[in-house]
């Protein structure tokens, strides 16, 4: 069995620690290979690995067994809970590492992949391009099997030139992008709206046509400024919500 190691992080000194922490380590959680060990390294490991003190680790800690994802207990250790639900309300707080969290989970199929011109609704994040490459990807849960969302990416062609496929089966773009492509992510625009279902949404995610779903759209730009990926996500609308908190100053 392969041990469980949790993804690197690059805290954001504006955001809570415990936060990003927790959001890190949830996105690992969630993609995580089928024979990664359940047991998580101690506090003080985890605390090291991150770069932040134990009292934050444990609150990281603490709010993901809150939501179901771990389990704790006293001389045994930390353990990844195997049924743990991934439906859960989403929190947002404009963290990297919550956008993948976000999107980690759900076993993944790719529909399909390929070179398209670039859609009329998308031309305004793509003035320099004619033609963006296309990704599909529907996403069931890990449980059940019922259908969760799909998703379309429109990303930069060089860039896509080194995404393997296979990985998009394993974790979110986002995740992609920064870490196995490289790319220096600024910033992610989301914005979320309820939309009926059109025929293709419908039978994808197994919902009467015109039922309300969620509509994700993020766009996401280099440190340069430039768009190197737009995602659009249909949610089912009765298995999601999205919580955004504002942090005072």
């Amino acid at each position: 069995m392969t041990a469980f190691a949790p993804d690197s992080l690059v805290l954001n000194r504006k955001l809570p620690l415990w936060y990003q922490v927790s959001q890190s380590l949830r996105a690992s959680i969630l993609g995580r290979t089928p024979d990664a060990s359940l047991r998580l390294p101690t506090e003080e490991q985890l605390a090291a690995h991150y770069g932040v003190s134990v009292l934050t680790m444990r609150q990281a800690l603490k709010e993901l067994e809150e939501e179901g994802l771990i389990s704790r207990h006293r001389r045994r250790g930390t353990f990844i809970e195997p049924g743990a639900r991934r439906s859960t309300p989403r929190r947002l707080l404009g963290s990297i590492d919550a956008i993948v969290a976000q999107q980690s989970g759900e076993r993944t199929t790719v529909l399909g992949h390929g070179t398209a011109p670039v859609p009329g609704e998308l031309a305004e994040h793509y003035p320099d391009l004619a033609e963006i490459v296309a990704y599909r990807r529907l996403r069931r849960d890990g449980e059940s099997g019922e259908p969760t969302n799909w998703a379309e990416n429109a990303v930069r062609p060089e860039l896509a030139a080194a995404v393997d496929p296979a990985d998009l089966e394993r974790w979110p773009m986002t995740k992609v992008l920064r870490d196995v492509v490289g790319v220096r992510i600024s910033r992610i625009t989301d914005t979320v709206e309820a939309r009926l279902a059109d025929p293709e949404t419908a039978s994808l995610l197994e919902v009467p046509l015109l039922s309300p779903i969620l509509h994700y759209t993020g766009v996401t730009y280099d440190e340069e400024g430039r768009v190197v990926d737009v995602a659009r996500i249909r949610y089912r609308g009765d298995r999601f919500s999205f919580t955004v908190t504002v942090e005072a100053q």
